[in-house]
C-alpha cells in the first residue's frame, strides 16, 4: 500500500455501461507537502487479447468491427482492425481469451501462451490487459465466428503477417493492443 496516497472520497458519476468514478485523494509530494487532487477513473474490468498465427502459412487472424469511440474521435467509418479481445468477466485471463477466440474468430484453441500484461490507458482507465499468442490451423475452425450477442458484428480476417505488419505504417491498423502484438511477433521472430 502506498503511504503517500489517502483516498478521501469516491463518487460514482456513471454506472451505465461500465463505472465512472470521481475520486478525491490526498497525495504526498516528494518534498513532503500534501496536496488534494481529483481524478476520474473509468472501470471497465480487465481483459485479454490474443494474436493467432499460422507459422507455415505466415498468416494471422484479426477482426474488424465498429468502435464508436474511434468514430466520434475522427475515424470516418468507425471500423477498427484489431486482435481478438474480451473482458474477463468472472474468468481468469486464459479461459477468457480461449472463449473470446472461439466466439469472435471461430477458432477453438486449447493452448495459449501469455506473453505480458499492460495498463493500456493508465491516466484514466483501470483496465489491465493480458496478452496472449497461439498457433492456429484450419482444422481448429469450429464456427464462422463474428461474436455471439446482438451487439457484436465482427468480421474475421486472415492476413499475411508482413502485410498486416505494414498496415501499422499505412495506418490501416491503429489499435494499440494489435500493434503491440504485431511488434511482439516481429521482434520474437514467430514466423521463422
Amino acid at each position: 500500500m502506498n503511504e503517500r496516497v489517502k483516498i478521501t472520497n469516491t463518487e460514482i458519476l456513471s454506472n451505465n455501461w461500465y463505472t465512472l468514478r470521481k475520486i478525491t485523494y490526498d497525495f504526498q509530494r516528494k518534498d513532503g507537502q500534501w496536496v488534494t487532487q481529483n481524478r476520474e477513473a473509468y472501470d471497465r474490468g480487465n481483459g485479454s487479447t490474443i494474436l493467432l498465427y499460422n507459422k507455415k502459412q505466415k498468416t494471422i487472424i484479426l477482426t474488424r468491427q465498429f468502435r464508436l469511440p474511434t468514430f466520434v474521435n475522427g475515424n470516418p467509418s468507425g471500423m477498427l482492425i484489431e486482435a481478438c479481445a474480451g473482458l474477463l468477466d468472472l474468468d481468469n485471463p486464459e479461459d477468457c481469451i480461449k472463449r473470446e477466440t472461439e466466439e469472435e474468430t471461430g477458432y477453438k484453441v486449447s493452448s495459449v501462451k501469455k506473453i505480458f500484461e499492460a495498463y493500456m490507458s493508465p491516466g484514466s482507465v483501470t483496465e489491465v490487459l493480458y496478452f496472449f499468442i497461439a498457433e492456429y490451423e484450419k482444422s481448429m475452425k469450429v464456427s464462422a465466428g463474428g461474436g455471439v450477442d446482438e451487439h457484436e458484428d465482427i468480421d474475421v480476417l486472415e492476413l499475411d503477417f508482413e502485410k498486416a505488419y505494414g498496415m501499422i505504417e499505412t495506418q490501416e491498423i491503429k489499435d494499440g493492443k494489435t500493434i503491440m502484438l504485431l511488434q511482439y511477433a516481429k521482434l520474437n521472430n514467430l514466423f521463422l
